[in-house]
């Protein structure tokens, strides 16, 4: 088989600023040991993350052009609400600046004291808006999703045993909505099958449980069906997500992923009452219902993006590049969650650093390292992320598991970009056994993991 090479060709670049690791230590140092502190112009190749991080079209940047400034009844939000209803089928589209705006809105309404909403994986997010409306958020991932090793098509899917167990249990009445994450960027990235998406479905009607989808990579786990899944070989992307779509009784969207826009995102429902609610909330905080929080010309290049990441030659182009960053690793033998996903290429901490324990916080002296080494900004999802500390006990409760997220942001690096990403990642791997922890001197209340402050051990 020939070279899966880039669907396109680059028309205009931006320069890359070379620092020496002299003046990385200063800039590691006066960030605080986290790299989201760090100043963007001091990052050479940033994987930090793959949200709003895209290369626009040149059919997107035309639209921009076109884009109707209209404070109310501007014809690209018309544009936007179409192709999303004819994605989704849903019937009420609310455009919000991004996801976790629409997660908000949508858990102001829904969540409160005593309720629980379970979720193949919460992202920090989704997690921190489920807990400030007082509601519990429950991960159910299937077994073998918590083990990097085990190689399987549909690590991210939902333990439907464990979900029917705890609807039996407690009752659907504390249960306002099922969210699947689809793919499972807390487990790696990894897809959810169709069959899976559909159990979970059935298993919230028989409940009377409302289903939602957490659609920020709907188009990449809808390549991974085509690819993996059995009956779907011949069967469109667009098809593929509209019967994704079609099991859930609404989603929330960052269209800063799958999109292809740099600010973005929606909620999509079906319920009439749920939705004039929203939109109620939307007036207040984020803007008028057609343009919510968004410029017209983000609603246009949106629209545009919607189908762009439909066309199955980008899909096989983007999901190939995340799977040769994992093979050039692998060879080297870098410890990562098997097999690749679709957006990133996750570090296994745990069998990367085994010497330091998780209170220690691996993944966070590995993204430090790594930024020291080659100026590559990583993420750290892990106990830093997920971890918490009993602020009474002292008791710390690590997180399932230790991993830092390499994210290649969409129609932005080449492969040579990516050889030097393994380069250094070699590098910092064959020294790993010198690499000592980090801990934290500041951290704020809520998605710590933001702007905390460390110091190396």
């Amino acid at each position: 088989m020939k070279t899966i090479i880039e669907p396109f060709k680059i028309k205009s670049v931006e320069p890359l600023r070379f620092t020496t690791r002299k003046e990385r230590e200063a800039i590691l140092t006066k960030a605080g040991f986290n790299l989201f502190n760090i100043h963007a112009d001091d990052v050479l190749i940033d994987l930090l993350t793959d949200s709003g991080t895209s290369a626009m079209s040149a059919k997107q940047w035309g639209g921009m052009i076109e884009g109707d400034e209209a404070y109310a009844g501007s014809k690209s939000f018309y544009r936007l609400e179409k192709t999303v209803k004819d994605l989704t089928g849903f019937r009420h589209i609310i455009p919000t600046h991004q996801g976790r705006a629409a997660e908000k809105i949508l858990f102001n309404i829904m969540g409160g004291e005593g309720k629980v909403v379970p979720n193949n994986t919460h992202f920090d997010t989704t997690r921190a808006n489920v807990e400030i409306s007082g509601s519990e958020a429950l991960d159910l991932p299937v077994p073998e999703g918590l083990d990097p090793c085990i190689k399987r098509d549909f690590k991210g899917n939902m333990d439907l045993d464990a979900l029917e167990s705890f609807i039996r249990k407690e009752g659907p009445k504390r249960i306002p909505l099922v969210m699947l994450t689809v793919t499972n960027n807390s487990n790696a990235g990894q897809p959810v099958s169709m069959e899976n998406i559909r159990q979970t479905s059935d298993l919230c009607r028989t409940h009377g449980i409302p289903f939602f989808l957490d659609a920020c990579r709907f188009a990449e786990n809808a390549f991974f069906i085509k690819i993996r899944e059995p009956g779907y070989r011949q069967t469109s992307i667009r098809k593929i997500a509209q019967e994704m779509f079609s099991y859930a009784d609404g989603c929330t969207m960052s269209g800063k992923k799958d999109g292809l826009v740099n600010m973005g995102g929606f909620l999509a429902v079906n319920d009439d009452k749920l939705a004039q609610k929203a939109r109620n909330i939307l007036v207040v905080t984020e803007g008028f219902p057609t343009y919510g929080g968004l410029a017209g010309h983000d609603l246009e290049a949106f629209a545009q993006g919607l189908d762009e990441v439909l066309q199955e030659d980008y899909l096989k182009y983007r999901i190939r590049s995340v799977v040769y960053l994992g093979e050039k690793l692998n060879k080297l033998g870098v410890p990562i969650f098997q097999p690749p996903g679709g957006h990133a290429i996750y570090l296994d901490a745990k069998a990367f650093l085994p010497h330091v324990p998780a209170r220690e916080y691996p993944g966070q002296a590995m993204t430090c390292e790594i930024y020291l080494v080659g100026g590559i900004r990583a993420c750290e999802i892990g106990s830093v992320m997920f971890g918490k500390t009993d602020p009474e006990s002292g008791d710390f409760k690590p997180a399932r598991l230790e991993m830092v997220r390499l994210a290649i942001p969409r129609r932005v690096y080449t492969q040579s970009h990516i050889d030097y990403v393994v380069e250094c990642i070699g590098e910092v791997f064959q020294r790993r056994e010198s690499l000592k922890g980090v801990r934290i001197v500041y951290e704020p209340p809520v998605l710590r993991h933001f702007t905390a402050i460390f110091e190396p051990l």
